[in-house]
């Protein structure tokens, strides 16, 4: 039986053969560089500050066996107080800014926060609203900015890896 060809929309899938490989490697990059900066594994605490779920959807997505993230040392924590590095999604609305703040005051010292995506990172397509105060940097002090709408898996290692390199030369 001949598959179905659709004639009117083009293929939208990513060749995963290459993109593993290029994973992979990025793993073993940042594992390496953990250990040498945390000496054990990075624990991250992801808070939603008031955002679409894109990017909460592309951090799950590292959770799948298909990428497999925590064989890289990296876990994710249900609790502040168990994180090394907050990852913040989404613009910074008002009713929300007063609860990142306590999550970040909640997060043992040193702490490292991360804004994920284009509206943490600035405020994406809601700044200007009178319901939002802007990018995670609004209120945080931020070590390390992933944009896209959403980041890829690929784009979220990159930027792990390069938030390490920045602390090792640091």
């Amino acid at each position: 039986m001949n598959p179905i060809i659709n004639m009117f929309k083009p293929t939208v899938t990513e060749d995963f053969i290459c993109k593993d490989e290029e994973f992979e490697q990025l793993g073993i990059k940042l594992k390496k560089k953990m250990d040498v900066i945390f000496g054990r594994s990075m624990a991250i605490r992801a808070v939603d500050a008031g955002s679409d779920n894109a990017p909460e959807i592309e951090l799950v997505n590292l959770t799948t066996p298909h990428y497999d993230i925590e064989r890289f040392g990296i876990t994710f924590v249900a609790s502040p107080r168990h994180a090394d590095t907050l990852m913040v999604t989404g613009a910074v609305t008002l009713n929300m800014a007063q609860a990142v703040r306590k999550v970040y005051e909640a997060t043992p010292s040193p702490k490292l926060v991360i804004a994920l995506g284009d509206d943490a990172c600035s405020g994406g397509i809601f700044l200007g609203s009178y319901a939002v105060l802007g990018g995670v940097d609004k209120i945080l002090p931020v070590d390390l900015k992933i944009p896209g709408n959403p980041p890829t898996p690929h784009d979220i290692m990159r930027g792990l890896l390069a938030l390490m390199e920045k602390l090792q030369q640091q």
